[in-house]
């Protein structure tokens, strides 16, 4: 393997609290060294003047869809879209087809990406069996496994029952792991396909209450002060929640939250007609919800920014708005969407914004720092994106690796974009038309 200089990059590196134009060089999949001015002789030199070089990006809430609909999206396509996206490492959810209940499942998709050498993937479990409901997944079993999975969820849909999260929380406290609440009232959501207000109104279509998150985020923030268990709450999109989440950190509650561009950038004002690209669950909220959630991301009550990535195929997505399934895809147009709508406008700084891509979800897994989190230091893994935040360029969900097409952000105009992306220090994914190293 080529030793590599990437030279004159701004380095921003959140975990090591680094900001300042430097050579970085790479050797044998790790950082070799970090200075201002390196060694050139012997190397291969990666040009990175005028770009920022950040540890790659964690995507904390994708949905890759294998095993059961790689029609819809495989480990592969996403993987691949992950670095696309400037990601090196995916938390996958657990709601594939079968759901990922138990240690074999877990363990064979996880070998499955290793033998992919793309993005690291690092598997949710599911809480209960079958994602029902009614009795606890082997938890301990899969945490246990080749697959280590830390993180359980029945993400797609809320534990209804309130003995069995605790009884998960109780459970999973025991080795250290974390619960992923959806927090979504089944009983509440009942049917509901946009926000309940104006817009499901003038839509004649049944809405989903706030309220239906707003219970089930304040009885998991209970359960988690009861059992003293790491909670993190997925996809928050009310202003309500965000308040009772501000509360419960004063109080002590071990508690996280992350928030996603769809949430943070659109309101239900912005659905376009019938156009299901912009059904998702939790559904877009107000635009006083929405911003509760960018001045909760900025001040540091939001602890990740999530793609929820949730691509479809065509077939599903382009049915009638009552039986299209909820969901965008996300990760390749995070950094761009949010760097052009958040940094440029000045309602969020470019180092706040790699902290939410970065260090932020890494606190949330509580990962160990050699898996992802060492950040650009000597001896860490060459695991890097280098980003373009000068560059103009139209989205264009055509061309994304993954094989959803369902982004509401298609044709958007944008600045910033990834122009590499390094895994183990070989350029893993390059922008087109930026030349060779």
């Amino acid at each position: 393997m080529p030793e590599l200089l990437i030279e004159g990059a701004r380095l921003i590196d959140p975990f090591n609290r680094l900001d300042g134009v430097m050579d970085v060089a790479v050797s044998r999949g790790r950082i070799a060294a970090v200075g201002k001015t390196l060694e050139k002789e012997g190397r291969e030199v990666l040009d990175a003047r005028g770009k920022v070089l950040a540890p790659g990006f964690l995507e904390v809430h994708a949905h890759l869809r294998e095993p059961g609909r790689e029609d819809a999206e495989t480990l592969q396509s996403g993987l691949e879209a992950a670095l696309h996206g400037g990601y090196t490492a995916v938390c996958c959810m657990p709601n594939t087809e079968p759901p990922l209940d138990n240690a074999a499942i877990a363990e064979a998709v996880a070998a499955r990406a290793r033998e992919l050498g793309l993005a690291d993937l690092f598997p949710v479990g599911c809480i209960s069996r079958g994602r029902e409901g009614r009795e606890l997944a082997e938890m301990a079993l899969m945490h246990l496994s080749a697959a280590r999975v830390c993180a359980f969820s029945d993400d797609g849909s809320g534990v209804q029952d309130a003995g069995l999260m605790r009884r998960a929380m109780e459970y999973v406290t025991a080795f250290g792991a974390l619960i992923i609440s959806h927090a979504e009232d089944a009983a509440l959501s009942l049917g509901g396909q946009v926000n309940e207000g104006a817009v499901s109104t003038a839509m004649g279509l049944r809405g989903i209450p706030a309220l239906a998150e707003e219970v089930m985020v304040a009885r998991d923030l209970l359960l988690a002060e009861e059992t003293g268990c790491r909670l993190h709450l997925a996809h928050l999109s009310t202003a309500r929640s965000v308040r009772m989440l501000r509360d419960a950190k004063k109080r002590g509650v071990p508690v996280t939250a992350e928030a996603t561009p769809h949430h943070l950038l659109m309101s239900d004002r912005d659905i376009d007609g019938y156009d299901t690209v912009f059904k998702v669950n939790p559904p877009l909220r107000t635009p006083a919800d929405m911003q509760a959630l960018r001045k909760a991301t900025g001040d540091g009550i939001i602890d990740a920014v999530a793609s929820d990535h949730a691509p479809h195929t065509l077939e599903d997505k382009e049915r009638e708005f009552d039986y299209a399934p909820f969901g965008v895809v996300g990760m390749e147009s995070v950094f761009p969407m949010l760097y052009s709508e958040l940094v440029l406008t000045g309602a969020l700084d470019l180092t706040r914004l790699i902290e939410l891509l970065t260090s932020g979800p890494a606190r949330v897994l509580g990962v160990p720092a050699t898996d992802y989190g060492m950040g650009i230091i000597v001896g860490a893994r060459a695991d890097l994106v280098l980003l373009d935040v000068d560059g103009t360029w139209t989205l264009d969900a055509r061309e994304f690796a993954s094989k959803g097409r369902n982004c509401p952000f298609h044709g958007r105009v944008v600045k910033g974009r990834i122009h590499c992306t390094l895994k183990n220090g070989k350029i893993a994914y390059r922008a087109p038309n930026t030349g060779s190293a």
